[in-house]
C-alpha cells in the first residue's frame, strides 16, 4: 500500500489537527509548560529524525497510563470506591503504547546510546509522573493529555514528511500488520496513521479524566458518569 497523494492525505489528517486544548487553570499551565519544555529538548536532540524520536516518545508515553492504572487500583482498594472503569481503560492504553514502542523498535533498532536514553527516560518518567499523580491526579492526567497532543502533532509532521518524499516509506513490520490488522502491502505511512489515531484517542481520554477528577475534587463527591471505555 503506497501513501496517498498529498491532497488526499491532507484531507485525512485535517480533522485531528484541531485537538489542542488551551490551559484553563494554573495546574494546566504548569503541565503545558512542562510538555513544551520536553518538546524543545526532543527537537534539539533528534531534529527531523522522527523514527528515533518516536522510540523515545513511546518509551515515555507508556508510563503515565500504567502509573495511573496502578495508583487508581490501589486507591479503589483502599477506599472501596468504584474506579468508574478507569483501571481497565488505562491498562489498555498502557498496552497500546507498549505496542507502539515495540513497533518502532522493530523498525529503527536503537543503538547502545539510545537504549541507555530509553532506560533513563523510563526511570525519570515513572518517578516524576508517579509523584505528580500522588500530589494531583487531575494535573497528572492533564500532563498525559498534553503529551499526547504533542505526539499527534509529531506524527502529523512525520506523515507530511513521507507525503513530500522527504522521509522513506518502508514496508510495515509484521508486528504492526498483525496488531492493527493492516494488509500485507502496508507501509510505514499506514503504521504512523494508526499510531496517530491511537494517540488522539488517548489525548481525549486523559483530558476527560482530568476534567472529571477536577470536578470530583471541587465538589468532594463522586459524580455519576458512564464507565470509561478503552480507546
Amino acid at each position: 500500500m503506497t501513501s496517498p497523494a498529498p491532497s488526499e492525505a491532507g484531507e485525512r489528517l485535517r480533522p485531528e489537527l484541531n485537538g489542542r486544548r488551551a490551559p484553563r487553570t494554573f495546574s494546566d499551565g504548569l503541565a503545558s509548560a512542562a510538555v513544551k519544555g520536553l518538546r524543545a529538548c526532543a527537537g534539539g536532540v533528534f531534529a527531523r529524525r522522527y523514527g528515533h524520536r518516536a522510540v523515545v516518545l513511546e518509551t515515555i508515553a507508556a508510563v503515565p497510563a500504567m502509573v495511573g492504572a496502578t495508583l487508581t487500583h490501589v486507591r479503589a482498594l483502599r477506599t472501596r470506591a468504584d474506579d468508574r472503569g478507569r483501571v481497565r481503560a488505562l491498562l489498555a492504553e498502557a498496552e497500546n503504547e507498549r505496542m507502539h514502542l515495540m513497533t518502532f523498535v522493530e523498525m529503527y533498532r536503537p543503538g547502545l546510546v539510545e537504549r541507555l536514553a530509553i532506560m533513563a527516560a523510563q526511570g525519570a518518567a515513572y518517578l516524576v509522573f508517579g509523584t505528580l499523580y500522588l500530589v494531583s491526579a487531575p494535573t497528572a492526567h492533564r500532563l498525559a493529555a498534553y503529551l499526547e497532543e504533542e505526539a499527534v502533532a509529531s506524527y502529523t509532521q512525520y506523515l507530511a514528511e513521507i507525503d513530500e518524499g522527504l522521509s522513506p516509506n518502508p514496508e510495515a513490520p509484521r508486528i504492526a500488520r498483525d496488531y492493527w490488522g493492516l494488509p500485507e502491502d502496508a507501509t510505514l505511512w499506514d503504521v504512523i496513521f494508526m499510531v496517530r489515531a491511537d494517540e488522539a484517542g488517548h489525548r481525549d481520554a486523559n483530558h476527560a479524566i482530568a476534567d472529571e477528577l477536577a470536578r470530583t475534587h471541587d465538589r468532594k463527591t463522586v459524580p455519576v458518569k458512564p464507565h470509561w471505555t478503552a480507546s
